[in-house]
């Protein structure tokens, strides 16, 4: 089982993450930003990803550091059960249509991290949570999963329907992504025979 614990404290956040990238898209998240949940909620149902995801952050001052840091935390945790990456597909994308949204993501799981993002929202909470954070999740799990990052919103008006279909569409793109690929044999799909470095 391609799986993974990862336990991470400062003295900004404290944070359980464990992954299942061979599971079924169970999750139990708690991040103490009701949006947030929603949110790591909706990638792992539909990346099929089990992700439980605790943490206790410093809420009192701002967003900022739970956000982050349960980015940085999952993605550490994606990269430690993939090990050396061998078999996996390695790329993946998606387009997610939500009503009148239409959000694109593709990914390649290259060890090198990079994010390209070409979305925005017209209101500064969705919910509680600061919209200003939702590139800067993005931008801390490309950093610690080691993945090359697209995301573009092609159109949408309604700012929840374009933070989900961003967010379905990345986990449909990590679904592709981090699956076995018979074909490969386990070999790492990297004509340099490593991902990353």
């Amino acid at each position: 089982m391609r799986t993974a614990r990862i336990e991470r404290k400062t003295s900004e956040t404290a944070i359980l993450v464990e992954v299942n990238l061979d599971g079924t898209g169970a999750y139990d998240v708690a991040t103490g930003i009701g949006f947030l949940d929603h949110m790591v909620e909706q990638f792992a149902k539909h990346s099929l990803i089990d992700v439980t995801m605790k943490v206790d952050g410093d809420l009192h001052v701002d967003q900022h550091h739970t956000t982050e840091d349960s980015a940085l935390a999952l993605g550490q945790a994606i990269t430690q059960a993939l090990g050396d990456k061998g078999g996996i597909t390695r790329y993946g994308s998606a387009y997610s249509p939500m009503d009148e949204t239409l959000a694109r993501v593709a990914l390649d799981i290259s060890g090198r991290p990079f994010l390209v993002w070409n979305a925005g929202f017209t209101q500064e909470k969705l919910g509680e949570w600061d919209t200003e954070l939702i590139e800067h999740w993005f931008q801390s799990i490309a950093q610690t999963a080691g993945i090359t990052l697209h995301v573009e919103l092609i159109h949408g008006t309604n700012n929840h329907h374009i933070c989900e279909g961003i967010y379905k569409g990345f986990a449909r793109a990590m679904r592709s992504a981090v699956e076995v690929d018979p074909r490969k044999g386990g070999a790492v799909p990297s004509t340099k025979g490593q991902l990353g470095g």
